[in-house]
């Protein structure tokens, strides 16, 4: 795995020609290298969705994390969002590099980002900035390790709070270039303030965005092991020479609902910025509803369906699939009645018949314990009768078809 803006060519003699032929041949060769280099389309590699993560806002320190590739390409360029400060927030300068373990990175892979062609960039109070391309290939599957200076910043932290990734902070100063893992005395088991990661990739290669709660978010699912359902997805994709679709960017938020803000905005108020505004986006898989079924006040069934109905519409606007993923079923949580079981089968029959998403991932039928419906299955049980383990985050991954990405929006 490398990021590199090396190119090896390779020569071997040529074989002797006559006059005419060695003609033909140079003429051959200088259209080839005349040639337009093949077109490339942005598409997002990796993205969390954002939240609140504290009150106070920590500076003059350098966070080290650490984020899993999807698909792969040149001009990597990363995005820092300040959508819950009230704030500017200045970042001194930016890295990005290969990690190799802990917080040490691959020798000589680590690099200076650039915004607008300054190392600093300062980010307004609920704004949001790219950096410039990287010279460079970033391969698909790949842990990056990206080193962001805080020079100044002060009020509420953007970040994603359950990264269920392993990253690293320098208390103090800026060791943003630094390569070796020295400085970086802290853990953190959270993302600050980067939110998505873009390439440059073969034109036409699309993205797909898992909308979801602590399901999606991986909950129960082994740390600092990738094992999340989407990177399963991700990595079904990536070997799949069939689809297009190559980037995943898991935008789940433990404890999430559908219709009202709780544990991070609601789906609804968060869909424009998490979901519709990744690069490359083409699907949205939507797997929310449990945290809404299991609330008190719980909505009705019919409420919930218009949540979706307007998840649905807004995605069509913007030329994106969607594809529903039936709520699973979680008797045995602490929250579980039957009446909250009888809205989980009705929107169930609603995603799965209604025809008003372009697909259905029926997560609930993969998952669920054939002998007893309303559970899922022991073996895909975390214990808490709620989220996957590892093994029921590979099934549900494997659920999702690669054809079912696909639909005529654009």
């Amino acid at each position: 795995m490398s990021i590199t803006n090396r190119s090896f060519l390779r020569r071997r003699a040529l074989p002797t020609l006559t006059a005419a032929a060695a003609v033909a041949a140079l003429l051959t060769t200088n259209l080839a290298h005349s040639a337009p280099a093949p077109r490339t389309s942005p598409v997002v590699t990796w993205a969390a969705s954002t939240d609140l993560l504290g009150p106070a806002a920590a500076q003059d320190r350098t966070y080290r994390l650490v984020v899993h590739t999807s698909a792969g390409g040149s001009g990597l360029r990363i995005r820092l969002s300040n959508a819950y400060g009230n704030q500017p927030v200045t970042f001194g300068r930016a890295y990005a590099g290969l990690r190799s373990s802990g917080a040490a990175l691959v020798p000589g892979s680590n690099r200076r980002l650039s915004f607008a062609g300054s190392a600093t960039v300062t980010v307004p109070p609920r704004g949001r900035v790219y950096s410039d391309p990287l010279l460079g290939t970033v391969r698909p599957q790949s842990d990056l390790a990206v080193s962001l200076y805080v020079q100044q910043a002060g009020g509420p932290v953007t970040g994603h709070k359950m990264a269920l990734q392993t990253s690293y902070i320098a208390p103090t100063g800026d060791h943003s270039a630094d390569e070796s893992a020295t400085a970086y005395t802290t853990r953190t088991n959270s993302w600050f303030y980067l939110d998505a990661t873009v390439v440059d990739a073969r034109r036409g290669t699309g993205a797909v965005v898992t909308l979801g709660d602590s399901i999606t978010d991986g909950a129960s699912s082994t740390a600092d092991t990738n094992r999340r359902w989407p990177e399963v997805l991700s990595r079904a994709l990536q070997n799949d020479p069939r689809t297009r679709i190559k980037g995943v960017a898991n935008e789940g938020i433990s404890g999430n609902r559908v219709l009202t803000d709780g544990a991070g905005q609601s789906a609804l108020r968060r869909l424009d910025r998490d979901v519709l505004s990744q690069r490359g986006l083409r699907t949205v898989v939507l797997l929310e509803g449990v945290n809404d079924i299991k609330a008190t006040p719980a909505p009705t069934a019919a409420e919930l369906i218009a949540g979706y109905r307007q998840i649905i519409a807004r995605s069509h606007a913007a030329g994106v699939c969607v594809v529903g993923a039936t709520v699973m079923p979680y008797e045995g949580w602490r929250q579980w009645t039957p009446s909250g079981e009888a809205v989980r089968l009705e929107v169930n029959s609603f995603i799965r018949d209604s025809g008003a998403f372009d697909a259905v991932a029926d997560f609930d039928t993969a998952i669920k314990d054939p002998a007893a419906p309303t559970r899922i299955l022991s073996a895909y049980d975390s214990g808490d009768h709620l989220h996957p383990n590892d093994t029921g985050m590979r099934v549900m991954g494997s659920a999702v078809a690669p054809e079912h990405l696909r639909c005529s929006k654009r």
